[in-house]
């Protein structure tokens, strides 16, 4: 995964304008990040981190914002992270819930298939906000290929959601589950798709993904 990051990153920096975060102190960053949230598995931040690299040396995103769900955490737990990457604080720290064919309290099973009504994994570019079916929403497109690119497709958007609720998970043992989107509470969702919402990265993140390489965002 690395070495193909560092390809993706190197044919297309020549373009990129000049940022407060240069690409030597990554490293810095993601020690300080992961301070700032211990419970987050750092392998996800790292993945998470490389991947918003990525996405920012081929002019995908220019925002400073970076979203990550850990979804080897049970959905009992706090298990999103907005992350400011210039000031190095998390500004929401938040439960998410996965989709119902992924899993009971733990996700252990992911999908890029209409139908499937599991969530996806890798990396995803944040649209507009509109207000649907589910109230307050955020357009995501997943940028790889065979991962989450049916994203649009399969309507995966974020959005707040009542079974999002922490009486809820101490009652049945588990949060309520979506058709496959990363649903939030309904009292944060308007605030947190606000914050993140016009070309900030959230990704998604479990053990499973390590076989799924990052590859060049495909085209919109």
């Amino acid at each position: 995964m690395t070495a193909l990051l560092l390809l993706a990153v190197a044919t297309a920096t020549a373009d990129v304008p000049a940022s407060p975060l240069t690409r030597p102190e990554l490293p810095a960053l993601e020690s300080a990040l992961i301070q700032e949230a211990t419970d987050l598995h750092p392998e996800a931040l790292h993945a998470a981190l490389s991947s918003w690299d990525a996405l920012r040396a081929q002019g995908e995103v220019q925002s400073a914002l970076l979203s990550v769900i850990d979804y080897e955490l049970p959905s009992t737990e706090k298990r999103m992270w907005v992350f400011d990457l210039e000031s190095r604080h998390v500004l929401f720290h938040e439960l998410v819930a996965h989709g119902r064919n992924s899993g009971d309290d733990l996700a252990v099973a992911f999908s890029n298939e209409d139908g499937s009504y599991m969530s996806s994994l890798g990396a995803f570019v944040t649209g507009s906000a509109y207000d649907g079916k589910n109230g307050y929403s955020l357009h995501l497109r997943g940028v790889q290929a065979n991962v989450n690119d049916r994203a649009e497709a399969r309507a995966i958007v974020m959005h707040g959601a009542p079974y999002v609720d922490e009486e809820i998970a101490r009652r049945q043992g588990r949060l309520g589950r979506s058709l496959g989107c990363p649903a939030v509470r309904p009292e944060i969702a308007r605030a947190l798709i606000d914050e993140i919402k016009d070309g900030t990265v959230l990704y998604a993140w479990h053990p499973s993904i390590a076989s799924a390489s990052f590859r060049t965002p495909l085209p919109r």
